[in-house]
């Protein structure tokens, strides 16, 4: 991960946040027709809040050339019985389905880089949100 940010981890966090509460924000669960054009949406809100926080106020072109993903991974459904214990009377906890993605680059690390966030809005919602975004300087 670059320190070099076009903008600060902060409000990339925020563009990252808001993205995804707006684009989830009548969504009660996963639906898996809808999911691209839930990662469409925000991809692109991302991407414009990029290319405009990015862009010099004299000059609408973007110092950087920017890439980024959405994923949206559906939890696990419940499949225990109703009131189904473990066998030390504990609740049966259900498991959730695993995930690991990484990302690499050969670029210049004093101008490239790349960021992650997990958005804690979808968890309520059945689905996890992983964003990540790439940054290369033009």
């Amino acid at each position: 991960m670059s320190s070099n940010f076009p903008i600060t981890s902060t409000r990339l966090s925020q563009i990252a946040s808001d993205a995804c509460t707006s684009t989830l924000s009548s969504a009660t669960a996963y639906a898996h027709d809808s999911t691209a054009s839930w990662n469409n949406s925000i991809i692109n809100k991302i991407l414009q809040s990029l290319i405009s926080e990015s862009s010099s106020p004299y000059n609408d072109d973007s110092r950087y050339k920017f890439a980024v993903n959405s994923t949206i991974i559906q939890h696990l459904s419940d499949p225990r019985e109703e009131g189904e214990k473990e066998s030390d009377g504990a609740p049966k906890k259900v498991g959730r389905r695993g995930m690991h993605s990484a990302s690499g680059a050969y670029w210049n690390n004093e101008q490239d880089g790349m960021w992650s966030y997990k958005f804690e809005g979808g968890e309520g919602k059945g689905m996890d949100v992983v964003v990540s975004v790439m940054w290369i300087g033009v």
